[in-house]
């Protein structure tokens, strides 16, 4: 029988203000008497139906708020905003259903509706079922096995919350006012809540977990065993042979011999991004794409225009063959190369936004090449071709000034951006992309931010959505302790990891486990290193790549800095039901 894995438990690493988180992390309760705290779950979901169990504890009139949470505000990075989930549901209120986003994420919800009709108060010690209906934007919670409202899971009808968009990823969030307040989880692990009560027998329809109560048809139970997987990436199939995320994506560690060399990487690839380990300065890149040509390359370690360039001269079936030029194939020079693959360079008109655009897109895995031309518009809409929503999109014009690259990630928001050759904070209010991608396009914003004013110009895009068991964007917080750092849940075994600070200017600082061919992971490399590493350095920062995720292994503050936070973009290797550990 398949295992269920780790069940979900409150996170420590993740907003724990003013709290205490004992008992293997199940139990929360705040610590304070005139502060407050929560934490979010380890596990977060960005689909299927879920269901989890809290006993919540009051000492007074009051008591925690139980929340679905979407993470940290975006814009200011702000950590008080986090304590709290959006959608809350507060059992001594008046009002006991509570829509947060006014202060918080207003532009990942779309517009939330909530019920009040028949939501009752709860009772000390009382058990709170959170039903969560991802795919169906839906939220239904019942007490001590009652549903609210006559609420129905299974059948989808009289929710207590429904909302229009879904946000990247969503936590379950418990949020304490003052002391002796909080809340024990069961996520499926533990039906007598630490002992306080008698066994329940509830499972869900995998035949994991151990809930009080019985759990709604079709809904599971919140661990790592259930973690979803994308049908169209997925080893174990009967086509596995061809939908292996490693098919897809890949990473190749290679030594140049200045001559012709072939470095295989499984597929043929569509984005080639090579960049020297032992030599050069600035540890020199070259990135190239089948829809441009692979004889026009640029640089994410400078503003440079696209141009003509030798160094890859053949596309296999399997790779590349690479000539003899020194920043990608140097005699005895240490290089990893970065592979995707797209659609084979084969392109299509895409004129769902007001640019119409040249799209080639592997939609299985997330990943397109968008090339466009600006008309100097403020707020245009671009088509990705993704059917999926953007999670990480960077863009630099390549023909027209030095212009820099602009990211785009979910967790930034619209309003502002990093710039990948860059060593830069995160700039708020630059509005580079004018609004959130949605599933068909992306928005550029003013002129002369993105791209230049007062001129049409040539841009390329890499856009990248989340998929489940193959790639995920997100973000964390630092706490300054060594090996013992944040843990991060992918779905997935890592294989290619970005961290980069947010609150602080730092380098973009990359791992990989194919120059770090065992744990702990610590060799790095800079997108953009700001001059200050010519060379690959190991040991400084350090993470632990395992079967679901990573750990920050460093108290160095480029990764781990106290209370900062940092975004990330993880590809993986192999999803994490069909992975044995690295």
């Amino acid at each position: 029988m398949a295992s269920s894995g780790n069940f979900a438990v409150w996170n420590t690493r993740d907003r724990a203000y003013y709290v205490d988180i004992t008992q293997g992390n199940q139990k929360l309760m705040g610590n304070s008497s005139s502060d407050a705290g929560g934490s979010n779950t380890t596990l977060g979901v960005s689909s299927g139906k879920w269901y989890v169990e809290f006993r919540v504890f009051k000492t007074t009139s009051s008591y925690p708020y139980i929340s679905l949470s979407s993470g940290p505000n975006a814009e200011d990075f702000h950590p008080n905003n986090g304590f709290q989930g959006e959608i809350r549901y507060h059992a001594p209120s008046s009002t006991r259903m509570q829509d947060n986003t006014s202060s918080m994420n207003s532009d990942l919800w779309g517009t939330i509706t909530l019920t009040e009709t028949n939501t009752e108060a709860c009772n000390n010690g009382d058990v709170v079922g959170f039903a969560l209906d991802m795919d169906n934007k839906k939220l239904f919670i019942s007490r001590n096995g009652t549903f609210f409202n006559s609420g129905d899971p299974a059948n989808g009808t009289n929710p207590q919350a429904t909302w229009t968009t879904n946000p990247p990823e969503v936590f379950f969030n418990c949020f304490s006012y003052t002391s002796s307040r909080g809340a024990v989880i069961n996520a499926g692990q533990d039906s007598t809540f630490l002992g306080g009560l008698s066994a329940g027998t509830g499972v869900d329809d995998n035949g994991f977990g151990n809930f009080k109560y019985s759990v709604p048809s079709g809904f599971l139970a919140l661990c790592s065993g259930n973690l979803p997987t994308n049908a169209n990436i997925d080893p174990a199939g009967a086509d596995g042979a061809t939908k292996h995320p490693a098919l897809n994506f890949n990473v190749v560690a290679y030594t140049g011999n200045g001559g012709s060399l072939a470095v295989n990487c499984g597929f043929q690839p569509d984005l080639i991004w090579l960049k020297k380990r032992s030599s050069g300065t600035n540890q020199d890149d070259i990135m190239v794409d089948s829809t441009r040509g692979y004889n026009y390359a640029q640089s994410a370690v400078n503003t440079n225009n696209s141009f003509s360039y030798p160094g890859v001269s053949a596309i296999t079936s399997t790779g590349v063959t690479l000539g003899g030029e020194a920043n990608v194939n140097g005699s005895g020079v240490e290089h990893v190369g970065w592979f995707w693959k797209a659609n084979g360079g084969s392109t299509s008109s895409n004129s769902n936004g007001d640019i119409t655009s040249t799209v080639q897109a592997n939609t299985d895995a997330g990943f397109s090449i968008v090339k466009w031309t600006s008309n100097n518009s403020s707020n245009q809409t671009i088509g990705h071709g993704l059917g999926a929503i953007p999670r990480f999109i960077i863009s630099k014009p390549y023909s027209t000034g030095n212009w820099s690259w602009h990211v785009f990630h979910h967790y930034l928001g619209s309003v502002g951006d990093f710039q990948l050759n860059g060593y830069d904070t995160f700039t708020s209010g630059t509005n580079t992309y004018g609004a959130m991608p949605d599933a068909n396009v992306f928005t550029v914003g003013s002129p002369g931010n993105l791209m230049p004013n007062n001129s049409t110009t040539d841009v390329i895009s890499y856009c990248w959505a989340n998929v489940d068991g193959m790639q995920k964007f997100g973000y964390y917080i630092g706490n300054n302790e060594d090996n013992n750092g944040c843990t991060v849940y992918t779905g997935f075994r890592p294989r290619l990891l970005f961290i980069k600070g947010a609150t602080e200017a730092y380098g973009w600082y990359v791992f990989d486990s194919a120059r770090s061919t065992s744990n702990l992971v610590d060799k790095q490399v800079s997108w953009y290193p700001g001059g200050a590493e010519s060379v690959e350095p190991t040991g400084a920062r350090k993470v632990d790549f395992f079967a679901t995720g990573f750990k920050v292994m460093a108290d160095a503050a480029s990764i781990n800095g106290a209370t900062d936070y940092y975004i990330y973009g993880c590809w993986g290797d192999v999803p994490a039901q069909f992975n044995n550990a690295f």
